[in-house]
């Protein structure tokens, strides 16, 4: 019904690295050249733990934007702004908040195990009780499709859809509802419009997945509907009223570890990071001096490269032949330590290269980075008022 649209965000909380750049930032860049994608900063969120420290944010959130370009994420592929920048997305939160349970919230697997892991900090506040309905409003406002995550945060996805569906089932009900309905399928031509009816029989009284498939399919495929009438026929599909806000897939990422200098997975937490902006010298320098196998003492001690950390870097960086190589001489100490880390060094050093030529480029004319996010704010404000308008309309608060 909805075109295909990504959406993705990042909290603005301190400097990007590797772990980032593997993780999130390359499966944006494949992305954008896939699908419509929407990336933004997500200010807001970022104040749900840092509500105490607010002055970091603002400089965190150009920072970043700088750091998605430099690697990768194309503004002429993709609309990039920041969530603050479009109120909308305050707005819808605030309406959806009318009509979630609250024990919805209290569920979300996230909610008690972030408040245990940061303990340090006061989060018994309605703001992070309630920051996963912000992440659907952010979702729904762009009525995007298909959200990027990794498994962990599949319950989210889950979540959101819920919203969507229980929002559309309490205000989706339009006056005369099934009497438009009707009049939508007899614009889809007699042979059509009967293939549709007996899709949606064969879907609502015997559960037939793959009819319900079929007639989705060939809804996308007709021209000639208004958008008020598609949205009616995917309603009536399926028993309920008007789809008014869309229900996102989960779009999976593989799971991308990406080992920190010593050996836990990266993070600015464990303090064993690499910074997307990190000088030549200093990432010779710490790679280096990383840990390895704690049995090479010596030169000549074999080793086993699955307890060095190393290795970890290994897997992400080097072809085959190179891990061939690591893996034999490494056990017969045909090689030493530093040997090892050598073309490590050197991986990383050529993937940082580009990055850091359009950093200064960005750094050097702030500008061209204010533009870029002007111009992605004017179009989300505009996909966000679209969704507004009906938003408004279904709950009576559209005013004229």
């Amino acid at each position: 019904m909805f075109a295909d649209r990504v959406l993705s965000g990042m909290r603005p909380t301190g400097s990007l690295h590797l772990g980032h750049y593997h993780g999130v930032l390359k499966n944006w860049v494949k992305l954008q050249q896939q699908y419509e994608c929407l990336f933004f900063v997500a200010d807001w969120h970022a104040l749900t733990t840092h509500y105490d420290s607010p002055e970091i944010i603002e400089q965190n959130a150009w920072d970043m934007v700088v750091d998605w370009l430099a690697a990768g994420v194309d503004p002429s592929q993709a609309t990039l702004f920041i969530q603050s920048k479009v109120p909308a997305h305050a707005e819808l939160y605030l309406l959806l908040s009318m009509m979630t349970p609250l024990g919805w919230l209290e569920r979300v697997p996230t909610y008690k195990d972030q408040q245990e892991k940061l303990s340090e900090k006061d989060l018994s506040t309605f703001g992070f009780l309630g920051y996963p309905l912000l992440q659907s409003a952010d979702i729904l406002i762009y009525r995007a499709n298909l959200v990027p995550v990794g498994e962990d945060q599949a319950p989210h996805l889950e979540f959101t859809r819920e919203i969507s569906r229980r929002f559309n089932h309490i205000y989706g009900k339009e006056p005369g509802f099934e009497e438009k309905a009707e009049q939508a399928i007899k614009k889809l031509g007699s042979k059509k419009s009967k293939l549709y009816t007996e899709l949606r029989t064969l879907y609502q009284e015997q559960g037939d997945e793959h009819a319900l498939e079929e007639a989705k399919s060939l809804l996308n495929e007709q021209q000639n509907l208004s958008l008020g009438d598609r949205e009616r026929l995917f309603g009536y599909l399926e028993g309920g009223g008007k789809m008014i806000l869309s229900e996102p897939e989960t779009l999976l990422t593989e799971a991308s570890r990406m080992p920190g200098l010593d050996g836990q997975k990266m993070s600015k937490s464990y303090h064993n990071t690499i910074s997307l902006r990190e000088d030549p010298e200093n990432i010779r320098k710490r790679i280096r001096t990383m840990p390895t196998d704690p049995a090479r003492v010596r030169r000549t001690d074999p080793g086993d490269p699955a307890k060095c950390p190393v290795w970890q870097f290994h897997l992400v960086y080097s072809d085959e032949d190179t891990k061939k190589w690591v893996q034999h001489g490494c056990r017969n100490a045909e090689i030493g330590c530093l040997d090892c880390k050598l073309p490590v060094i050197d991986k990383i050093l050529a993937e940082q290269k580009p990055m850091i030529e359009r950093i200064k480029k960005y750094e050097e004319d702030p500008t061209l980075v204010r533009n870029i996010i002007a111009d992605g704010c004017e179009k989300a404000n505009k996909l966000a008022e679209e969704t507004m308008r009906d938003v408004r309309a279904a709950m009576g608060l559209s005013y004229s």
